[in-house]
C-alpha cells in the first residue's frame, strides 16, 4: 500500500527493493540499483515486468538495466505483485508471476481552478555515503496537466559487517579493504515530463522519460555498467462507453549500454586497455485492452498485444593481441524478437460468498539473429557452427488460467487457482555463440561467476502450477488476519544448464556452462499475519506483522537443486504509531541455504538474523524518515546475491577466488526528508 512505500523509499535506490516484505517475493542481485524480483523461485525474465504500462527489457549480456531500475523509488505510486495465479490479462511470456509498478497518475484542478503541487526531498545513507534527490511537481487545470519529475543518486563501495575476504590491492593502482564490497558504487539521473489531456470519458496521457546512469557496479559480474542512456516515449489513452471502457497504449524505449571494467577491478591486459563492450536495445510496443460488463456479476476482457524488440550486442576490439583484436566481437548481430498476443478472460461473481476467472491467451514469439565473428581466428569454430545453422525460430504459446473463490463468512476466504504459463527463451539464451571461457563470462544473466553460451535448440519453458490459499480475519479486517498459502509448479522445459560440450567442470571453481531443457518442479508455502495488540491507548495503536516463507526447486532430470533458490525466511515488525508518529523494530531471519546447484557451483550461506529501527515523523508539509539498517552489524552473505567477483583480474574465469558470496551491507544510518507543496 501506499504508506509502506513511503516507509520503504529511503532505505534503498533500488526500486526492486520496495518488494521486499510481499510474501513470496525476494530479490536477488548485487547492483546498487539493479535488483531483480524473484517470486517463488523464478525471477528476472520468467516475471512480467511492467513500469507505467510498458514491457521493459533488460539490454545488457549480465541483465545489469533491470527493468525496475528505469524507475527511482521516489517516484513509484503504486507496486502490486500477482504471485500467484496471475490472469491472462496481466501475464504473457512469463511463467513465475507479474509485477506491476507505476508512477502517480495524472491530477487535474476542479473546474474553474487551477492547481499546483508537488513534493521534493532529499535523503542520506551513511554506509556508501549514499545520497539523493528527488522532486515531483504539477501544475494542471481542469482538463490540462503537466507533470515533471526528476531524482538523481548516488552512493560508493558500501561495507559489510566485517571482513569477509582479505584485504588486496586493484592491479594497475587502489585498494579493496577486507569489509569493502569491490564494485557496488554507483550514480543515475532521472527526468520524466508528461502532459496529460482529458474530456468527454476519456483521457490521454503522453509521457517521455530520460535516465542516464554514468556508472554503476556489479559485485557478483566480470564487468561494470559505464554508460546506460535511456529514452522511453509512452502514449497511454483511455475511454469510457456505456458498453464498458476501452484502453491502448503505445510505447518505445531506446537503450545504449556500455561496460567495461570499474576501478576496483584489473583494467590493463598486456596492451588491451579494458575490455570496451556495448548493447543497443530498441523496444516498441502497443496493447489494446477492452473492458466490458457484461451483466451486473460478469465481467469480459478482451486484448491484443505487440512487442517489437531489436539488439545489437557488440565489444569493439582492444589492444593487439588475438584475445581482442582486431574485429569487433559479435555477440549477438541483429537479434531480433517479436511477440504477438491476444487473450479473453471471464469473471464472474455467483451471490457475495463465490467468485470465479477463466481466462485463455495465445502467443507468437518469432525470434531471429544474424551471424557473427569474433575478435580473431581464435573464435572463427564456434562462429562457423552457430552460422551453419538455421537462427529463426517462431514459439506458439498458450496460457490457461482457472481461479475459483469461496467467502463462506465475513471473517474467512478461500482460493484455488490452476493455471498454465509460457515463455519463450530470450536472446541471449538463444544466440550467444562462443564458448571460450573469457567470451562466455561475459554473457551471465544470473550472477554466479559462469561462463554461458546459448543454445539454438531450446525450447519454451511450459509452467503448470496449482496454487492454494486461506485467509482468516475478524469481521472488519481490522485487529488481525492470516494468510497461508501453499503452491505446486511443474516446468516442462526449464532452461537449466550444464556443461558446455567443449568445456571441462570441476567442482569448486567456475566453469563455462550451456543453457539447457529439463524437467523442474518448485513448490513451497507463504504465510502472513497481522495482530493489532493495542488500538487507542496512550501509547497509540501498536501491531505486529508477519512474513514467512519456504520454497524449494529441484532438477526432475538430474535431481539437482535449482539456482538462487531463497532458504527458509521470516520477517517479525513490531509497530507503534501515535500521531505525527510512526516507529518500527524489524527483525529479518534467514535460513542456511544448503540447497544449491551442484552444476553451477553454486555457493552455499550461513543463517543470520538483523534488527532494524525505523522511525517516520509528519509535521504539516513536512515527513521526516529516519532509520538504521542491520542495528548490529552483522557480516553475512545475500543468499540471492550470487558469487563474489567484484574486484581484481576478473577478465580472467578463475582468475578470481571461487567460494566468497556476496556480502550484504553493514550497519546504515539513514535519514530522508520531503516537503508537500
Amino acid at each position: 500500500d501506499a504508506d509502506t512505500l513511503n516507509r520503504q523509499r529511503h532505505r534503498s535506490a533500488d526500486s526492486a527493493a520496495l518488494l521486499r516484505g510481499v510474501p513470496g517475493v525476494a530479490v536477488a542481485g548485487s547492483g546498487g540499483r539493479g535488483g531483480l524480483p524473484v517470486i517463488r523461485g523464478l525471477g528476472d525474465d520468467r516475471l512480467r515486468i511492467k513500469v507505467d504500462g510498458m514491457d521493459l527489457i533488460a539490454a545488457c549480456p549480465n541483465h545489469m538495466n533491470a527493468p525496475l531500475s528505469y524507475i527511482d523509488p521516489t517516484a513509484v505510486a503504486r507496486a502490486e505483485v500477482y504471485a500467484g495465479i496471475t490472469p491472462v490479462s496481466l501475464g504473457g511470456d512469463s511463467i513465475g508471476g507479474t509485477v506491476v509498478v507505476e508512477s502517480a497518475p495524472s491530477l487535474f484542478a476542479a473546474p474553474g481552478q487551477t492547481l499546483l503541487t508537488g513534493t521534493a526531498g532529499a535523503f542520506y545513507r551513511s554506509n556508501g555515503d549514499g545520497r539523493g534527490v528527488h522532486l515531483n511537481s504539477t501544475l494542471a487545470g481542469a482538463n490540462v496537466s503537466l507533470n515533471y519529475t526528476a531524482s538523481g543518486t548516488e552512493a560508493d563501495t558500501y561495507d559489510a559487517g566485517g571482513a569477509f575476504k582479505p584485504a588486496a590491492p586493484v592491479p594497475g593502482g587502489g585498494w579493496v579493504d577486507g569489509d569493502e564490497v569491490g564494485s557496488s558504487a554507483y550514480r543515475a539521473v532521472e527526468h520524466a515530463a508528461r502532459l496529460a489531456l482529458r474530456g468527454d470519458g476519456q483521457q490521454l496521457d503522453l509521457t517521455y522519460r530520460y535516465q542516464h546512469v554514468p556508472h554503476a557496479g556489479f559485485a557478483n559480474q566480470r564487468m561494470d555498467l559505464t554508460d546506460n542512456e535511456t529514452d522511453q516515449v509512452n502514449l497511454a489513452h483511455r475511454t469510457r462507453f456505456g458498453w464498458g471502457e476501452l484502453s491502448t497504449r503505445l510505447y518505445h524505449e531506446d537503450t545504449r549500454h556500455r561496460m567495461n571494467f570499474g576501478d576496483d577491478r584489473q583494467f590493463l591486459y598486456g596492451d588491451a586497455p579494458g575490455m570496451p563492450m556495448r548493447t543497443d536495445g530498441r523496444n516498441t510496443g502497443a496493447t489494446l485492452a477492452a473492458a466490458l460488463p457484461l451483466t451486473a456479476v460478469d465481467t469480459l476482457r478482451l486484448g491484443a498485444e505487440y512487442q517489437r524488440y531489436r539488439l545489437d550486442d557488440y565489444w569493439p576490439a582492444s589492444g593487439t593481441g588475438m584475445m581482442m583484436s582486431p574485429d569487433t566481437f559479435l555477440n549477438i548481430n541483429d537479434g531480433r524478437r517479436d511477440r504477438y498476443a491476444v487473450y479473453g478472460e471471464w469473471e464472474r461473481r455467483w451471490g457475495s460468498a463465490w467468485q470465479g476467472q477463466l481466462g485463455v491467451r495465445h502467443e507468437t514469439v518469432r525470434m531471429d539473429a544474424g551471424d557473427v565473428s569474433g575478435y580473431s581466428m581464435m573464435y572463427a569454430a564456434d562462429a562457423a557452427a552457430f552460422n551453419a545453422r538455421d537462427h529463426d525460430r517462431t514459439d506458439r504459446n498458450w496460457d490457461f488460467t482457472a481461479l475459483l473463490r469461496y467467502a463462506p463468512t465475513a471473517r474467512a476466504s478461500y482460493s484455488a487457482g490452476l493455471a498454465q504459463k509460457t515463455r519463450s527463451p530470450n536472446l541471449y539464451e538463444r544466440y550467444t555463440w562462443s564458448g571460450h571461457p573469457m567470451a562466455a563470462i561475459m554473457n551471465n544473466l544470473l550472477g554466479d561467476g559462469n561462463g554461458y553460451v546459448g543454445n539454438l535448440d531450446l525450447e519454451p519453458e511450459i509452467a503448470r502450477t496449482l496454487s492454494l490459499a486461506a485467509e482468516w480475519h475478524d469481521a472488519a479486517q481490522r485487529r488481525w488476519h492470516v494468510r497461508l498459502s501453499p503452491y505446486y509448479t511443474r516446468v516442462e522445459d526449464y532452461i537449466d544448464a550444464r556443461c558446455a560440450p567443449t568445456a571441462s567442470c570441476l567442482p569448486d571453481r567456475f566453469n563455462v556452462l550451456q543453457y539447457d531443457n529439463v524437467s523442474a518442479q518448485l513448490y513451497g508455502l507463504d504465510l502472513s499475519g497481522h495482530l493489532a495488540l493495542l488500538r487507542g491507548t496512550a501509547v497509540g495503536d501498536v501491531a505486529l506483522d508477519g512474513v514467512f516463507g519456504y520454497v524449494r526447486g529441484e532438477n526432475r532430470d538430474t535431481g539437482d537443486d535449482l539456482y538462487n533458490i531463497h532458504p527458509l525466511h521470516a520477517t517479525l515488525t513490531l509497530s507503534q504509531a501515535r500521531g505525527r508518529w510512526h516507529n518500527a523494530l524489524e527483525t529479518e531471519w534467514v535460513g542456511r541455504k544448503h540447497a544449491v546447484s551442484g552444476v553451477r557451483n553454486e555457493i552455499e550461506t550461513a543463517s543470520y538474523t538483523l534488527l532494524h529501527l525505523r522511525t517516520r515523523y509528519t509535521w504539516r508539509q513536512v515527513t521526516l524518515d529516519a532509520g538504521i539498517e542491520n542495528l548490529f552489524d552483522r557480516r553475512y552473505a545475500l543468499p540471492l546475491g550470487g558469487a563474489y567477483t567484484g574486484q581484481g583480474r576478473t577478465m580472467a574465469i578463475n582468475g578470481v577466488p571461487w567460494g566468497i558470496a556476496v556480502a550484504g551491507p553493514g550497519r546504515s544510518f539513514y535519514a530522508g526528508l520531503s516537503y508537500s507543496f
